[in-house]
């Protein structure tokens, strides 16, 4: 026998590690475990924690994993006609009944189900979960909260002992088990974890006795104030979720009751704040006065009887909270989101009760500016972190306090401008004094730069309430000090500045500018009347020479400095673009236009050098990556200067001076042998940035015509060479593809050449020369790690995708001449494409949204306009690219980066991470993937439903080879459009669909193309349903292809998309309160298929269907007949082509029939 506890806890690991591996073992959804060894090892860790109830607590917590993990994911299994891993009330009964550590291992099992069953499996799909979450929800959740809520009600009648370690468990682990009731995701809606604090708990109906029951909420707020700190957290926490239960649960006089004894637990709670002097008390508290408002209106508060001194404790727990900025800094997010949302109320609220806020929003405001301004000391004497430095979170509590300071805007007017005078007014003395401290210096800084801070948020609040002219008047005189204060700093910049206020000013600037700039803005406001007294600035064009000379000052003073620097271009890029306005409605005197016509901005426009814009120089510390802000530069000197360019060759090639002794000068370097590498690099790459910047900008036929004139011929083969030089550096070829991807861009029609010009092939020829430049190149870079993979060669090969996409859906060049004349610059772009894409794991093709997104969009066009050349390719590429459009019609279900195989939510801690983050997909992303692939998809069936047609007429056209040669592949693979068929099928009739319309236009051709596979699947999906069902089912399937002809005519393809609607609409409410559920095993199905995967309904049915007692390929064939092709032995590996992802072909080798020669479609 070990003697000490470690060695008891060594021989432990292997054991809990075995229960990990078992765990890994059922959750596989290749030749899953049979159901009868699933039953053993459940009964079997059942009595492994029953006599063993003191284990040590990771190998508890494996084996309870494994529970869980167990009867999820055979939650659907029959035995029987007995649904055997639903009894789990029953299973935990016996260890509630014995002694406590027996009941903190039966409650701790209830807790880990139903986290377990609440959260998505990344490897099963997201409709299995959602089927299984709605099961549990509705035959058991309710019992095991009413359970938790029973067992802390015992345990809250009895002198607990919570020095006890096994009774402060057991109430720890009834806590933790009622939150995860309250935390299930009981609609579906996945909300992120980081933004769940605005959302609605959707209660069941079916829960409403619960909560009528006003026991259930007083036990909670009683169970705050009984235990210790310790535990009281997770009380809050469930209060949190109670308060937020969704409106309608109730009736009015019901929800007013509840909203009652909830206040008046929040008004105990703030009478008796001991407790919250815990930091996880605190917080929790915060976000449960944060709900109050979030899903209660302020007519309904203010009717509450306690609700005058309720409102009092709450103004001053947050006076309060504020004052000690020092303590639990994240918490005041939640503070001010309340107050946020009272303010915002207050012009709606109808009620005859007060609602006082025009008492205490000014007292949070005053705590909110005055503890700012007494942190900055503070920090500076103690060198602790400044908020300053987190301007997301700044900004996040500014937003905040923008509408809560426009609610008695008088007196946070008054505030501000007697703050702002003290510290302006000792800043300049600190300035002319001659013995001032650095320290003292910095303190006004740091105060001013609050104070600017919030003056432009204030300003920025306008748009929350109606405003008047008073109101005007009082942001005159804010502006007015910002401006005053600016015009000290700016000309102290020779000797020194402060970064942290200039950023400040230019938040200020933005605010300033989003509300009273632009030609919406009644040019009679009190605000310009003010300014115009005070400092002289009588228009709005007086006013944009202030921001002018703001910029030119910032990138003269700040060029090294990127915040600023990026800042103050974004800036400048949002006055150039003006307002949307109809053409009719502009003036010539619009903001853009007046903009113009200022000296500042024509010096910008004729003097764009690094003499006067030091951060357009080049020297040897900067690197190639921070030149990003040189685009945005030149995109906004670029509309500038199209607002007055019109035909005017010579502006414009005087504007392009700079530009044309840069180009120049990398030329010369070319010209030699040896040149410096370096130097050249940083030229070139910041010479291309400019150019996009330019391009970008240039939206009109006339003014993008002279920029291609003037780069074409003359400068593209500099482009070139450096794409042959430096093709394995990111940092250079990156830029140049994205200028070329952007001069190809037919961006509102700019590209439209005389009828008797070439430019359009010649463009062309230049484009397909790059592409296999560097197509040819990047693919000899051999082996690349997996954390840079991405940067060194997928998002270049991404921006060659999206250049050739542009190039090819233009509409200025005519691709026939091509072939027609014996040019090869077509085929060597296209080759190029199917070498690069050859090149890229099909895995990765989903893990990276930009790679993603310009992949399926050129495949769109490819598959549009030259299905030939599809046609035309290799087996494996054929199969290759149909794998690829199947994976990407489930794109809709990925909420996750599959390269890590992780959700990623938060921010990570690496730049490489930090990518990964940024690549999540969001829903638009996946939607335009699927939607991509559905037109891809249609192209195709379309193709091979006109050559089939073809074919079969007595006088048809000899075939072109090509055709023929892809309708044989489509021949000897018939079930890769099965496949296709079966995954559409299986997203109209369980998933989600948001893109409806798009999935019914390929549908129609599947099915022509396989009827009698698809006449299987109808009856098999028939069959599923209970007796009853079947008829009503087999009728959605009649109506669905009721009027529908052979063939896919456009009037044809409409009839059936209005019909597929009906269908979908049928089919669900038909499937609804169904007593088998959407994935109840099928005896026959898994005696035919042993090794089924089991992810959904459609996926079974599909591989039920397509066994067939033969030695045939199973289906119809494409030439509408049956397909009697007995499989040699090579062939039965074709099935798995090389083109095939690795998921797809593992399934079908794995659900090959015995026999080994009928294969089941995975």
């Amino acid at each position: 026998m070990p003697a000490t506890a470690r060695e008891r806890e060594l021989l432990l690991f292997p054991i809990a590690g075995c229960y990990m591996s078992f765990s890994k073992l059922v959750s596989r959804t290749t030749n899953p475990l049979p159901l009868e060894q699933r039953i053993d090892i459940r009964n079997y860790v059942l009595n492994y924690l029953a006599t063993r109830p003191k284990l040590a607590a990771f190998v508890t917590q494996a084996l309870i994993q494994l529970y869980a993990r167990i009867t999820k994911l055979g939650w659907f299994d029959c035995q029987k006609e007995d649904y055997v891993f639903r009894n789990v009330i029953a299973d935990v009964t016996r260890f509630l009944q014995d002694s406590v550590e027996h009941c903190i291992i039966g409650v701790t099992i209830l807790s880990q189900l139903t986290n377990e069953i609440n959260q998505a499996d990344t490897t099963h799909p997201l409709t299995k979960h959602r089927k299984i979450a709605s099961s549990f929800r509705d035959s058991s959740l309710f019992e095991i909260f009413t359970l938790s809520c029973n067992l802390l009600k015992q345990a809250s009648g009895k002198n607990l002992n919570l020095n006890d370690e096994s009774q402060h468990g057991l109430l720890m682990q009834l806590l933790k088990l009622a939150h995860n009731c309250l935390n299930f995701d009981f609609i579906g809606t996945s909300t992120d974890e980081s933004s769940d604090d605005l959302c609605t708990v959707q209660i069941p109906t079916s829960w409403r006795s619960a909560f009528l029951d006003t026991t259930t909420l007083q036990l909670f707020f009683d169970l705050y104030h009984s235990i210790p700190p310790s535990l009281s957290p997770l009380v809050l926490s469930c209060l949190v979720q109670i308060a937020s239960v969704r409106r309608s649960l109730f009736n009015n006089a019901e929800r007013a009751k509840f909203l009652s004894h909830l206040v008046d637990g929040v008004k105990r709670i703030l009478e008796n704040p001991q407790s919250l002097s815990d930091p996880n008390n605190y917080h929790e508290f915060c976000r449960l006065l944060a709900r109050l408002k979030s899903n209660y209106q302020l007519g309904e508060l203010v009717k509450v009887e306690n609700y005058p001194e309720v409102i009092r404790l709450i103004a001053n727990f947050t006076v309060t909270s504020l004052q000690h900025w020092e303590f639990a800094p994240n918490s005041v997010h939640y503070l001010l989101s309340l107050w946020q949302r009272l303010a915002a109320s207050v012009p709606y609220v109808k009620a005859t009760e007060p609602h006082l806020l025009e008492t205490y929003t000014p007292e949070v405001t005053k705590a909110y500016i005055t503890s700012r301004l007494e942190s900055v000391h503070i920090i500076l004497r103690d060198g602790l972190e400044d908020p300053l430095d987190d301007t997301g979170l700044v900004q996040q509590q500014l937003d905040q306090l923008s509408t809560i300071g426009r609610c008695e805007y008088e007196k946070t007017c008054a505030l501000l401008v007697q703050l702002f005078d003290q510290s302006a007014q000792s800043y300049q003395e600190l300035l002319q004094s001659t013995n001032s401290s650095a320290m003292d210096i910095a303190v006004q800084e740091g105060r001013l730069t609050w104070l600017v801070y919030i003056i432009g948020a204030v300003i920025g609040g306008r748009v929350s309430f109606a405003s008047t002219d008073e109101q005007d008047a009082m942001d005159g005189e804010l502006v007015c000090r910002v401006l005053q204060l600016m015009n000290l700093t700016d000309s102290r910049l020779a000797q020194a500045g402060n970064e942290k206020l200039e950023l400040a000013m230019l938040s200020f600037f933005e605010q300033f500018r989003k509300i009273y700039i632009g030609d919406q803005v009644q040019k009679s406001s009190k605000l310009y009347r003010r300014l115009s007294e005070v400092l002289g600035l009588n228009d709005e064009t007086m006013v944009l020479s202030v921001f002018i000379g703001k910029i030119i000052t910032n990138l003269k003073y700040w060029g090294r400095c990127e915040p600023i620097t990026s800042k103050t271009l974004q800036l400048l890029n949002d006055l150039s673009i003006g307002y949307p306005l109809p053409s009719a409605w502009l003036s010539p005197l619009t903001s853009v236009r007046k903009l113009v016509k200022l000296s500042a901005v024509q010096f910008m426009l004729n003097n764009h050098t690094s003499e006067h814009f030091s951060f357009l120089g080049l020297n040897n510390q900067s690197n190639l990556s921070d030149m990003r802000c040189r685009t945005t530069f030149y995109t906004a000197l670029g509309r500038l200067l199209m607002v007055d360019l019109g035909e005017d060759e010579d502006q414009f090639e005087q504007f392009m001076l700079p530009l044309t002794a840069a180009f120049e000068a990398v030329a010369q370097m070319f010209s030699t042998n040896t040149f410096n590498e370096q130097e050249a690099k940083r030229t070139l790459v910041g010479l291309v940035r400019d150019l996009r910047g330019i391009a970008f900008a240039f939206n009109a036929k006339t003014s993008f015509m002279m920029l291609f004139d003037w780069i074409y011929p003359t400068y593209m083969p500099i482009l070139q060479r450096a794409i042959e030089l430096w093709y394995h550096v990111p940092a250079c070829t990156t830029p140049v593809l994205k200028l070329m991807a952007e001069l190809v861009h037919n961006r509102s029609q700019r590209l439209q050449f005389d009828v008797s010009s070439p430019n359009g092939i010649l463009l062309f020829r230049e484009t397909s020369k790059m592409i296999t430049t560097y197509g040819n190149r990047i693919l000899t870079i051999g082996e690349v790690p997996k954390d840079q993979v991405y940067a060194l060669k997928l998002k270049g090969i991404s921006t060659c995708f999206s250049m050739l996409k542009a190039v090819l859906s233009g509409n200025y060049v005519n691709f026939g001449v091509f072939r027609l004349y014996g040019d090869d610059a077509l085929d060597n772009a296209l080759q190029t494409f199917i070498k690069l894409l050859l090149s890229i794991p099909q895995s990765d093709l989903l893990d990276y949204p930009k790679l993603s997104q310009s992949y399926y969009s050129l495949l769109e066009v490819l598959t549009q306009d030259h299905m030939n050349f599809i046609a035309g390719l290799e087996p494996h590429v054929i199969m290759y690219i149909l794998s690829s459009i199947s994976e990407g019609l489930t794109a809709l279900g990925r909420t996750r980066h599959p390269g890590n195989g992780c959700i990623i939510r938060r921010q990570a801690s690496s730049p490489t991470a930090n990518m990964k983050v940024s690549l999540i997909y969001s829903p638009l992303t996946n939607t335009m993937v699927c939607t991509g692939c559905c037109s891809s998809l249609d192209h195709i069936v379309t193709y091979l439903f006109k050559q089939l047609s073809r074919s079969t007429k007595k006088r048809a056209a000899p075939m072109p080879q090509e055709s023929d040669r892809f309708l044989h592949i489509m021949q000897q693979h018939p079930e890769m459009i099965q496949q296709m068929l079966s995954t559409v099928l299986n997203i109209i009739i369980f998933e989600d669909c948001r893109n409806q319309w798009s999935m019914s236009r390929p549908l129609l051709g599947l099915i022509l193309l396989n009827e009698k596979y698809f006449a299987e699947l109808r009856n098999s999906i028939v069959n599923s349903q209970p007796p009853e069902k079947q008829q009503a089912m087999h009728l959605c399937f009649e109506n669905l292809m009721e009027g529908i002809e052979r063939n896919l005519l456009t009037k044809n393809r409409d009839r059936f998309t209005q019909n597929l609607s009906v269908f979908r609409r049928e089919v669900n409410d038909s499937m609804k309160n169904s007593t088998y559920g959407a994935y109840r095993p099928d005896s026959a199905l898994e005696q035919n298929n042993p090794g089924g995967r089991g992810q959904s309904l459609i996926t079974l049915l599909w591989a039920k269907a397509a066994l067939v007692q033969s030695d045939r390929l199973p289906g119809k064939s494409l030439y509408g007949s049956a397909v009697n092709l007995p499989l040699r032995e090579e062939e039965k590996g074709a099935i798995c082509s090389p083109g095939m992802s690795a998921s797809t072909k593992a399934n079908a080798e794995t659900t090959a029939s015995p026999d080994g020669r009928t294969p089941v479609p995975p």
